[in-house]
């Protein structure tokens, strides 16, 4: 293969080796993934000259942008990441670099790593892509006001040494430190969210479209979402969650807003099929954007750091007049439109993080020891276009009627319109929120164990993880971090995992790959 790129940070990667032609699976053009490069190895430099240096918010907040910006599926414009790219050289400047113009001499070199030892490259791979998911966390945290000294000045430390250090048993606690850092990330990002919007709250969402002008959001980020919703009052326009978005339907604050109607669509990789001359306005907040076509380009907007070329950017400015001119413009549908998840299920739940398990965490300890509950199974994580990922439907669907099934992120998707029944009062499937509230799934963890005097690793629970993009990588190196061990990954092992990480992945914390559903839940409740 024509080596134009090289990528290997998503689970879809060409051949499960890496991508290295004109254009990545995702859709990244070659030159977008060189420049995206090229940022990665400014960011180095700065973060070797001013982690010692107390870097300002500016600075942090360039930090956090950068590394978001190259996270899959974010942002496909190499304009908006050369500009990035200059930004941290002026940047960089201001702590000492004596580069002038637009070039520096001093930047890391991307291909020194690409082309490292492979454990090095592995360690390394992994902390870089742990830095970046954590950088969405912290930039959404950021966006809501709040920050953490801890975790920012993680981001210099983590990218120095990817840049600087070579030393594996130095950079195998560095790895086990990303999901340390994460966990208090994410922890942060769910303070910011609920003294935001609310302790979440269960909620029955409609996949219906109702007749007339509407917006579907997607992304993450749930204060583009309030801004919105504030600006279509009284408008005549309604409001539909999209993907990664669905779990704002279990914010109080957010509920409070009578057009906040539903959810349009299933996960983010069906995108071209369900937006396909849809007559809405969308916007996009954060990943998970898709290569646009032209049936709905002209109604497709972005903000923050989502970027595409020859669509309309929301700037800082939030004024979201372009998206509610073009939804009264195109009018929306004649009549509701009955649309069903993927199982033909026309609504879908969410709301039970945390502050609503642990609300009735006497009820549900009280069904694990009379016998109710038999087992505890985390079935979450991103979903993707790749063969294999029927898997967890087919898991969810073969689960014993005493268990329950925890799930969180965009994987849900695959399952989350199943009725699959209640148990103890509860329904078997409950829906903890984004792949950020992960934290939700180890709070809960947590007070289990606590309440049954053992360690996590003793209760009946197993996790069974999809991943798709950098996110995932720090969520898996924070359950690392935590020590949980037994975790089932999927659909396919990560490509920057060399065979000897690998090894110690497997003989530490016992990392299973996904084989069948029938095979891997006898092995689980041992039948």
């Amino acid at each position: 293969m024509e080596t134009n790129m090289f990528c290997y940070q998503c689970e879809q990667t060409a051949g499960s080796k890496a991508c290295m032609g004109r254009a990545g699976v995702c859709g990244k053009q070659s030159s977008t993934a060189n420049l995206q490069d090229e940022l990665t190895g400014a960011m180095i430099n700065l973060a070797r000259l001013a982690k010692d240096k107390n870097p300002d918010h500016n600075t942090d907040r360039l930090i956090l942008s950068g590394l978001f910006t190259t996270i899959t599926n974010v942002n496909f414009n190499d304009e908006t990441v050369k500009q990035l790219i200059n930004e941290v050289h002026a940047e960089a400047r201001k702590y000492g670099c004596e580069c002038k113009g637009d070039d520096c001499e001093y930047d890391y070199n991307m291909q020194d790593l690409w082309n490292d030892n492979e454990d090095i490259r592995s360690l390394k791979s992994l902390i870089l892509f742990g830095l970046r998911g954590m950088a969405a966390y912290a930039y959404h945290a950021m966006v809501a006001g709040y920050t953490d000294e801890v975790v920012n000045s993680f981001f210099y430390e983590g990218l120095a040494a990817i840049g600087y250090e070579s030393n594996a048993d130095k950079l195998l606690p560095l790895v086990l430190k990303t999901g340390e850092v994460n966990l208090r990330c994410m922890e942060l990002l769910d303070k910011a969210n609920t003294e935001t919007f609310g302790t979440p709250e269960p909620a029955t969402v409609s996949l219906t479209v109702e007749k007339g002008p509407f917006i579907v959001v997607s992304g993450h980020d749930l204060v583009d979402l309030k801004l919105l919703l504030e600006q279509t009052k009284d408008k005549g326009i309604n409001i539909y969650t999209h993907g990664e978005m669905l779990p704002a339907h279990g914010y109080p604050k957010l509920r409070q807003y009578p057009h906040l109607k539903g959810n349009f669509g299933t996960a983010w990789q069906n995108q071209q099929k369900e937006f396909d001359n849809i007559p809405g306005a969308i916007l996009f907040t954060t990943n998970c954007l898709m290569p646009v076509k032209p049936s709905y380009a002209d109604r497709v907007f972005t903000t923050e750091v989502v970027s595409y070329p020859g669509l309309v950017h929301i700037g800082e400015d939030k004024d979201f007049t372009p998206v509610i001119n073009k939804a009264l413009e195109l009018g929306g549908y004649d009549k509701d439109m009955e649309f069903t998840g993927i199982n033909g299920g026309n609504t879908v739940m969410t709301g039970f993080a945390h502050g609503t398990v642990l609300s009735v965490a006497d009820k549900v300890i009280d069904a694990v020891k009379q016998g109710a509950i038999k087992h505890f199974f985390l079935v979450g994580g991103c979903d993707g276009a790749k063969p294999g990922r029927n898997y967890y439907t087919d898991f969810v669907k073969k689960t014993p009627k005493d268990t329950v099934v925890l799930t969180l992120a965009c994987g849900k998707y695959r399952f989350n319109d199943l009725d699959i029944g209640t148990i103890g009062g509860l329904p078997r499937i409950m829906d903890m929120g984004q792949c950020n509230d992960a934290y939700s799934a180890i709070r809960v963890a947590v007070a289990l164990a606590e309440a049954f005097g053992c360690g996590v690793n003793d209760l009946p629970l197993t996790l069974v993880l999809s991943w798709y993009e950098q996110k995932a990588v720090c969520i898996l190196l924070t359950l690392l971090y935590l020590g949980l061990k037994n975790i089932y990954l999927g659909p396919t092992l990560p490509a920057f995992v060399s065979p000897n990480i690998l090894k110690f992945l497997v003989e530490n914390y016992n990392i299973t790959p996904i084989s069948t559903p029938d095979e891997d839940l006898a092995k689980i409740l041992g039948k």
